[in-house]
């Protein structure tokens, strides 16, 4: 029962204390009119909404409040700026709530919906206190093992998060003529099996680091702990559960090629197709107004004697090149210089906030209509960069199997990429996307984008 607790409450603790929210904010907006009526001196009696018009608030502002990053571990301990998100997300929500109103007659009116955001504020603060104080408790940790001492398992150790819900009980030696790297205090000594081990330290996992599998390795022993219902993880799957990204050194072909997985590239092109083509089209619509914007910034500062849009050469599926179009942002003839940096004084002053909040990125909608893009997948790069890194890096013509996005989840976990080791971090990230692709990761990575525009965070 203990261990099932704990693997509700960790490493899903945001996703549990996320649907939990959804339910405070859903009790606000169903029963705090009610609530609110009841009080003494409190406003003339009025029906209580209905619940399809709770469930009509409460999913967009989630939906805002996910956008925010208030569900993000690294924003997952900080008061202050959790209350700035909620706060800016709860404004937001208001506005998104006010057009609805405007549109559909399910959403709540004004006052219900200024008191019900008040109860909603309210309950997720206690309840955020609440389960914070919970989940820091050892006994809600995912207490891990790691068996190995090499590279694999030096690797699992400078990956380690603190806010991944686990402690890392420590590294058992395998056998004697395994190299040890890493510090000689972290390693455990094994006496007996591994099962007495495991269990003295009420360890819930284990993970098999090990750099050679065909020396000594502990076949009986990790069934023992497997049936004694202690989860046996690879150090590659474990990796790429906790990093969110599938790391490059630990794969072999064997491990592309008997795995499940990898929906972006064998599964759904239809219903991802279809997506693309509706979500591309109603972004392109809402967006019309800054495209207007943008041209009228972009044309202005030049005197209108500069293009206004900007195409460059990419590769896309299947290696295929295509051309990418982007609103200019630096001066006419400045991409044969190179790649843009920090401060880059190419980068004009219009150019400088379209990077910055990504509306330059828009007229990719434009790609994405033509089938050439998705709106979530692996960036496309220019050939010349691409012909150098498929040398360097060992599977990176994997990412051109599936097509190109306008965002992806390497865009959201890693910073622009101007040298082999960048990119190949931003490969190992899109791997895990093609692997693990779904609507809901989807989903997940365009609100995240919504929150790397809104607080400018990714952009150079």
């Amino acid at each position: 029962m203990r261990r099932a607790l704990r693997r509700a409450l960790t490493p899903p603790a945001l996703r549990v204390l996320l649907a939990m929210d959804a339910l405070v904010v859903f009790a606000a907006f169903a029963c705090g009119p009610r609530v609110w009526n009841a009080w003494p001196g409190g406003a003339a009696p009025a029906p209580p909404p209905a619940l399809a018009a709770a469930l009509a608030a409460t999913v967009p502002l989630m939906a805002i409040l996910v956008a925010m990053g208030v569900y993000e571990p690294k924003f997952w301990r900080g008061r202050g700026d959790w209350l700035l998100r909620v706060g800016v997300g709860f404004l937001f929500g208001l506005f998104a709530l006010s057009l609805l109103r405007w549109w559909f007659p399910l959403a709540p009116d004004r006052g219900p919906t200024y008191r019900a955001l008040l109860w909603a504020g309210a309950g997720m603060a206690a309840l955020r206190w609440g389960f914070s104080r919970l989940a820091r408790r050892p006994a809600f940790e995912r207490r891990v093992l790691v068996l190995g001492v090499g590279r694999q398992a030096a690797r699992v150790a400078s990956g380690w998060s603190p806010l991944s819900g686990a402690r890392l009980l420590g590294f058992v030696r395998a056998h004697e003529g395994e190299t040890p790297e890493i510090p000689a205090a972290r390693e455990l000594r094994a006496a007996g099996r591994l099962l007495d081990l495991a269990e003295g330290l009420r360890a819930d996992e284990i993970v098999v680091a090990l750099d050679d599998r065909r020396r000594g390795f502990p076949c009986e022993e990790l069934m023992e702990c497997k049936l004694a219902g202690i989860a046996v993880w690879s150090a590659l799957a474990f990796a790429e559960r906790e990093t969110g990204q599938i790391a490059l050194d630990a794969l072999r072909p064997s491990g592309f090629l008997f795995a499940g997985g990898y929906p972006a590239l064998l599964g759904r092109p239809l219903s991802k197709r279809g997506t693309d083509l509706v979500g591309g089209a109603v972004l392109l619509v809402l967006s019309a107004p800054l495209f207007l914007l943008a041209a009228l910034a972009v044309g202005i500062e030049s005197g209108f004697r500069e293009p206004i849009f900007y195409r460059q050469l990419r590769v896309g599926r299947n290696g295929r090149p295509f051309w990418i179009f982007k609103f200019r942002t630096m001066r006419a003839g400045a991409e044969r210089e190179g790649l843009a940096r920090p401060g880059d004084p190419r980068i004009t002053r219009a150019g400088r906030v379209l990077r910055e909040t990504r509306i330059d990125e828009l007229p990719q909608l434009i790609n994405v209509l033509r089938g050439e893009m998705s709106l979530v997948g692996p960036r496309p790069e220019q050939p010349q960069y691409v012909a150098r890194l498929q040398e360097a890096i060992p599977f990176y013509r994997l990412r051109h199997l599936g097509r190109p996005g306008l965002t992806g989840w390497a865009q959201l976990c890693c910073p622009y990429a101007d040298s082999v080791d960048g990119s190949r971090e931003k490969l190992q990230h899109d791997l895990y996307y093609l692997k693990n692709a779904s609507p809901r990761l989807d989903l997940l990575i365009l609100l995240q984008t919504a929150h790397a525009v809104l607080w400018g965070s990714g952009a150079r």
